[in-house]
């Protein structure tokens, strides 16, 4: 079976792609890791699909237009591959309105042979708002926790990163999370990108760390293992967003055993039973006392365990056996009678 994955490579992708499965490059160039997919190029597809069986969309399209994406489906549909596509996000966590996405998603998930989401909750939306029925994929575990990282009890985590567009508003998630923390015996750390002008940024973080209201670490991006060492070394991770759908973050703390504290938008929930939520969405924003309240909540009950190697292999290896009978599926019925 020959797929063509957009984009070529991810970890999510390496981990659910079956064994036996022909990936179709290009891979990206180590100068330009980022660039977009060529198969997103119309012509491309166009002189490449006798090559392909299957091609499999994830992310990455965002460079694309609404009017782009639409005829980039209709290149899909005129050339006879198999189109599947995997929902991730419902919500772009980079876009600031919902729109853009939202039409890219009707011109894919018209255009789609089969589609996938990794939730019951975003299923369940797909459904009402685009009209497609999903096969639902758990999304799986990522990480393996490294020997000899030690955990400080109760030390709350807040990851602002590079101030992404769905980051609430930071002063707001660090003094409610601090609070919390507080509140249950703990403490917080706030780490940031240092990519970020913090001073331009959010006026007031560097001031409220330095009269002791949490603790502040400025650095480089984490590397793998450090981020890791890093989830491990924390017993709650507070997710700050402000809108979103699912979580790769969320399921690598499932791996280490460190809690989740996460907003109410979004399908966080539905990925673990142990996370812990706070009221925020786009339409009412953040309840302040919820979080402070969830925070408090989560840093005083008894640690989650750490996810059980074997069942995330099984999982693993059930995702692998889904994605191998879509793609049979959906080859078998492309192909010419």
């Amino acid at each position: 079976m020959r797929v063509a994955t957009v984009p070529f490579a991810h970890p999510y992708l390496d981990a659910v792609l079956p064994p036996d499965v022909v990936r179709v490059g290009p891979a990206p160039s180590v100068e330009d890791p980022w660039a977009p997919s060529p198969w997103l190029d119309p012509r491309y597809l166009a002189a490449h699909t006798a090559e392909i069986d299957v091609l499999h969309l994830h992310f990455g399209f965002d460079g694309l237009t609404p009017d782009e994406m639409l005829a980039w489906t209709e290149v899909v549909r005129r050339s006879g591959v198999a189109l599947v596509v995997t929902v991730h996000d419902l919500r772009n966590p980079h876009h600031s309105t919902r729109e853009r996405h939202d039409r890219h998603l009707a011109a894919l998930l018209g255009a789609a042979e089969v589609v996938l989401t990794l939730t019951e909750g975003a299923a369940d939306e797909i459904a009402e708002r685009f009209q497609r029925s999903c096969i639902v994929v758990a999304h799986p575990g990522l990480v393996t926790p490294l020997p000899g990282i030690g955990r400080e009890p109760r030390l709350v985590g807040v990851h602002l990163k590079s101030l992404r567009t769905n980051l609430l508003d930071p002063l707001d998630v660090v003094r409610a999370a601090a609070s919390g923390a507080v509140s249950g015996g703990g403490r917080l750390r706030v780490d940031v990108h240092d990519d970020v002008d913090l001073d331009q940024r959010v006026p007031g973080l560097r001031q409220a760390a330095d009269a002791g209201e949490f603790e502040l670490a400025v650095h480089p991006r984490f590397g793998d293992d450090e981020l890791t060492a890093y989830l491990q070394s924390i017993a709650v991770s507070v997710l700050p967003h402000r809108f979103g759908t699912h979580s790769g973050w969320l399921e690598a703390c499932r791996d280490v055993g460190t809690r989740v504290v996460a907003p109410t938008c979004g399908h966080y929930a539905d990925q673990w039973e142990d996370v812990v939520l706070y009221g925020n969405d786009e339409v009412r924003g953040l309840d302040v006392p919820s979080l402070t309240g969830a925070v408090m909540a989560a840093v005083t009950r008894p640690w989650p365990a750490k996810a059980d190697p074997a069942w995330r292999a099984e999982q693993k290896a059930q995702l692998r056996r889904v994605h191998a009978h879509v793609y049979s599926r959906v080859a078998a019925d492309r192909a010419p009678a």
